[in-house]
């Protein structure tokens, strides 16, 4: 027997991701090594302490009952992580938790958009921003992110009917696919925008901590940010935990407010020792997050010049976990060249036409791996022969 589906399960069609996949455990199958750097899952733990205050609480029988909320000493931690990090002060009536940041960038769509409105995009973009405006009926408008504007969207491209009919602006910086950097001035134009056409703004933080030279910008430490808008951050990336889906939106509090009143009736909040093990993460002041920066700066390092030796030159990130990479000439399609690159090299990546429109002709490489495995990684491509016959 075979069931209908819903007209909405339309709007999610088998991925690219689910394509590679299959390419690839049919190699693993096939007894061929693989390595992976498609997916921008962290392959290092969370930090010892959070391990420890996770194990204390597993064992506390009173903490198994539904948390509903974020506790007021998770409300706190984010409140006292702003104040440190980026001067902001936050009341905890401000800060909302989530169970991981996707549970918030997918459903905030369907408290704020009616069929038909539209979202404003990065193109390339994180896939969820795509699932929330399905679910939510909503019309999903790509703003281009190119190279020789720095990846930064700009906004006079942007018709005025759309703008017009716009409910939510998501952006994402430092970004993800595109590891791109935001400028306050940049910050204030959307902030401008935003009153003027009277939408909402999300900024997907999630690779807050993950930079390398120049400390990223928040949004809600520009002037008016808090009116218009909130950010949402994860310690999925900051902290190694992703798979304890933790994570928090913070700032304008009539938005906050509406999330909290969608979430109240789909979940019952995250585990308790969950949120224990989160205070101690965002509390910390220890040398933890500048090693974590360091040892992904050396990934980044160590693969960018193991590429370049090869004749793949690719632009340095300023953060987030991800190489942008431009696609070498002599293939039609970035999917075309990834699949070339697990046949003949082993090694997986993600095409940027998974991400949208405007991220064909690049490739998304995530810095998942030891050093040692991403140079195994270059000598793999280098002896696949794929730029000795573009070179050629």
């Amino acid at each position: 027997m075979e069931f209908p589906i819903s007209k909405r399960m339309a709007s999610f069609p088998e991925s690219v991701f689910a394509e590679l996949s299959q390419i690839k455990n049919s190699k693993l199958s096939d007894g061929f090594p693989v390595i992976d750097l498609s997916i921008g899952s962290p392959d290092l733990p969370p930090p010892a302490f959070v391990m420890e205050e996770l194990a204390r609480g597993t064992r506390e029988p009173e903490l198994y009952g539904y948390s509903l909320t974020g506790t007021n000493e998770f409300h706190s931690a984010v409140c006292s992580y702003y104040k440190r990090n980026f001067e902001v002060d936050l009341e905890s009536s401000e800060v909302l938790l989530l169970m991981g940041s996707q549970d918030g960038l997918v459903h905030l769509p369907m408290v704020l958009c009616d069929p038909g409105e539209y979202i404003l995009v990065p193109d390339p973009g994180y896939t969820a921003y795509a699932a929330g405006a399905a679910l939510a009926g909503a019309q999903m408008y790509g703003m281009p992110l190119k190279k020789d504007s720095s990846f930064l969207p700009d906004f006079d491209d942007i018709p005025e009917e759309i703008l017009a009919n716009t409910k939510l602006m998501i952006l994402n910086f430092p970004g993800n696919p595109v590891p791109a950097m935001a400028t306050e001035e940049f910050f204030l134009q959307v902030i401008h925008l935003a009153k003027k056409y009277g939408f909402a703004v999300l900024h997907d933080f999630a690779y807050s901590e993950l930079y390398y030279e120049k400390k990223p910008l928040s949004f809600l430490s520009v002037t008016g940010a808090m009116d218009v808008g909130i950010e949402m951050n994860s310690l999925s990336k900051s902290f190694n935990m992703a798979g304890c889906r933790v994570a928090y939106a913070a700032g304008n509090q009539q938005l906050i407010a509406l999330l909290a009143n969608f979430k109240s009736n789909l979940d019952y909040g995250v585990f308790l020792p969950v949120q224990s093990g989160a205070v101690k993460a965002l509390n910390d002041q220890s040398s933890f997050l500048q090693d974590l920066r360091e040892t992904y700066r050396k990934r980044r390092d160590v693969l960018l010049k193991e590429l370049k030796n090869i004749g793949w030159d690719i632009s340095k990130p300023e953060g987030s976990m991800f190489l942008w990479a431009e696609v070498p000439n002599g293939y039609s399609s970035s999917r075309d060249f990834a699949v070339d690159l697990i046949n003949r090299a082993g090694v997986v990546v993600t095409p940027g036409s998974a991400f949208g429109q405007w991220g064909e002709g690049y490739v998304r490489l995530a810095l998942v791996q030891p050093e040692d495995v991403l140079k195994q990684a270059a000598a793999n491509i280098e002896k696949s022969g794929i730029f000795k016959k573009i070179l050629a």
